[in-house]
């Protein structure tokens, strides 16, 4: 059974044929700013999500557990916030679904002493293997992270082992003021050094096994429980999740979103940029359609004259010119999401070399990431802005004198 078409779309379908040159211009108008909208957003998405996992896998996990109030006091009063069962929530905490792992912190202020100088630093004591198991985006540019067998080792921020002369195989002493007024220390083996995502997190942190970090500050408690998800989709989910069944306990519960003032930041900034570029892609598919849709109807001035003398209403041409913009633009569309899903692809096989981003130490390979409802809207973009090229040169054309339109080309 032949498909056969109404008659006022075959009629527009065959001008977009017969009037190949204008047409194949427009169409590659079209495609072109559609390609370009979808590797650029798929650049964005890929910068997001490759932000995001550094921040995850090299400080903060998907959630933090602490006590209430824990984010905003303490560097005040630490000691007033300790998780004193640490093993009770942790199981609770594992037994949740989506959950990976659960690791133990215990946060810690003191000064490391190289025998020349000190420095201030900001600590965490942590479990090594399972901070090995999630820390994979630190890069370890000497020695090695931390292990279970590691009593008296220390690993250090670049930046930090850098103000001290510190290497690995070195040995430097912490010391950590009480709450009471006590003073401790211990000295420590330097195991590693390593790179993060952020220039500032490197300049100050060091780690060290959570044994050491409780006989320091004279507790068996932590301050925080970093939950690992299967899935950084599920943060949300489980997120919502927790925070039901542990407000009432006296817990608070922090994405890691929340937990990093630079990643949103970062988003927001992105994300005007992309709506800057989204407008004037729009906006050059606009000029660029408009144009060859201007030189199509002034070549075919006198055939729409004839439609209006046989007794066509204006509205008639305005609709056949406006049913041929939407096939040229379904067409285009169609074949800028084709291009830019293959460009992505190749691209994306490649890999594009990126350096740091700014206050970070790592630079990154970047992909194009391909988001259908991005991949969507960019065809949706050159749809629209192709109909809208054509309403104003359509109405002029509909509402040409029968004579003027005659006369004009000949």
């Amino acid at each position: 059974m032949k498909l056969k078409l109404p008659p006022g779309l075959a009629f527009a379908l065959r001008n977009v044929f017969r009037q190949r040159v204008r047409s194949a211009a427009t169409l590659a108008a079209i495609s072109l700013g559609v390609a370009g909208l979808i590797l650029a957003s798929g650049f964005v998405q890929d910068i997001f999500i490759q932000l995001g996992e550094a921040i995850i896998h090299s400080q903060s996990g998907h959630l933090q557990v602490a006590r209430q109030g824990y984010r905003e006091g303490r560097t005040r009063a630490p000691e007033s916030y300790l998780i004193e069962r640490p093993d009770e929530l942790k199981a609770k905490l594992a037994a949740e679904p989506g959950v990976q792992r659960v690791l133990a912190r215990l946060g810690f202020s003191g000064v490391l002493n190289n025998g020349k100088r000190d420095l201030g630093i900001v600590g965490e004591g942590v479990e090594p293997a399972a901070e090995a198991a999630l820390g994979s985006y630190l890069q370890y540019i000497e020695g090695r992270a931390l292990a279970d067998g590691d009593s008296d080792g220390i690993v250090l921020g670049q930046g930090a082992a850098r103000s001290l002369g510190l290497k690995a195989g070195d040995r430097v002493n912490l010391v950590m003021s009480l709450p009471q007024g006590a003073v401790n220390t211990l000295d420590f083996e330097v195991i590693g050094v390593f790179q993060s995502f952020s220039k500032d997190f490197d300049a100050r942190a060091v780690r060290i096994p959570l044994a050491a970090a409780r006989q320091l500050m004279d507790t068996d408690a932590v301050h925080v429980m970093v939950v690992v998800l299967e899935r950084t989709e599920d943060t949300d989910g489980v997120l919502a999740a927790l925070r039901g069944k542990l407000a009432a306990q006296g817990y608070e519960v922090a994405s890691w979103r929340e937990l990093s003032d630079f990643y949103d930041k970062t988003l927001q900034l992105y994300e005007r940029q992309f709506g800057v570029l989204r407008l004037i892609i729009l906006l050059m598919v606009l000029l660029s359609v408009a144009n060859s849709v201007n030189m199509t109807l002034f070549e075919r001035t006198r055939e729409f004259g004839t439609m209006l003398a046989l007794g066509d209403p204006p509205r008639r041409v305005f609709r056949l010119i406006m049913t041929e913009s939407l096939l040229l633009g379904l067409f285009g569309a169609a074949l800028g999401m084709a291009l830019g899903c293959a460009a992505a692809l190749i691209v994306s096989v490649i890999g594009i070399p990126m350096p740091p981003p700014p206050n970070a130490n790592l630079g990154y390979t970047a992909f194009i990431r391909l988001v259908p409802a991005e991949v969507l809207t960019a065809g949706a973009i050159g749809l629209l802005a192709t109909c809208l090229a054509a309403i104003m040169p359509a109405r002029r054309v509909s509402r040409m004198l029968v004579v003027d339109a005659l006369r004009q080309g000949g």
